[in-house]
């Protein structure tokens, strides 16, 4: 399905302003994440405290900040923009995460990064996709929250199998040393930027990467969070 400049990527309609991308309507069906764990993103009873699997066992990151589930409507924007070759959908996605965010920032749920890293995706992966879907993203999400955003200051250094069809275990296997940093972090606070976040294991090996290079705190952003 095609879309124009100025109508909603999901009904087609027209949109009073054509730059968001999803009409207010369709941004409303947007299944909110409440409550949920503020270090792991999943289900939990309170939104404020960690949850049991995170204090027996915490992540490497201190906030993973997900607009929603893998779920209708922003899974088909997902697929479609990442398999489909719809680079434009960057910004909508972009702009649909940063409202999400000033929202917990503004309630105080979390702070403002002094740097933005994306999930790379290895120079093969990327050649045959045509571009970078988080790199995109992350040069609007840079731009409006004005954080550096540098392409290329996390580095996948090898091709690694795709995590989908992966068991858990593999999935770590598979990540092992995947990641290369150029540059510093020390004692600044880093967002890692991934579409979506499943089990976590990429973002879990990135954000290790970040604190033993000496980064203050790490925060896990993602479109999605599947449960």
């Amino acid at each position: 399905m095609l879309t124009m400049v100025g109508y909603c990527w999901l009904c087609q309609q027209n949109l009073y302003f054509p730059h968001h991308g999803i009409c207010c309507l369709c941004h409303q069906q947007v299944k909110r994440r409440q409550p949920v764990c503020p270090r792991c993103a999943l289900p939990a009873e309170s939104g404020r405290f960690p949850c049991g699997r995170c204090v027996r066992k915490p992540p490497p990151w201190q906030h993973l900040i997900a607009i929603t589930d893998y779920t209708p409507p922003l899974s088909q924007l997902i697929h479609r923009y990442k398999y489909h070759n719809t680079p434009q959908l960057a910004p909508v996605l972009a702009r649909l995460f940063l409202l999400h965010w000033l929202q917990g920032y503004r309630e105080n749920r979390w702070h403002k990064p002094d740097r933005i890293l994306g999930i790379p995706l290895h120079s093969r992966k990327r050649w045959q996709r045509g571009f970078d879907q988080i790199e995109l993203i992350a040069h609007s999400l840079s731009h409006w929250l004005q954080c550096p955003y540098h392409p290329g200051f996390l580095r996948r250094s090898r091709a690694t199998l795709s995590q989908q069809s992966l068991s858990a275990a593999q999935r770590k296997t598979n990540l092992k040393r995947a990641f290369q940093l150029r540059g510093h972090v020390t004692d600044q606070h880093v967002a890692i930027f991934d579409d979506v976040i499943t089990t976590g294991t990429t973002i879990h090996e990135a954000s290790q990467l970040l604190i033993r290079a000496g980064a203050c705190s790490v925060q896990a952003w993602a479109i999605c969070r599947t449960l």
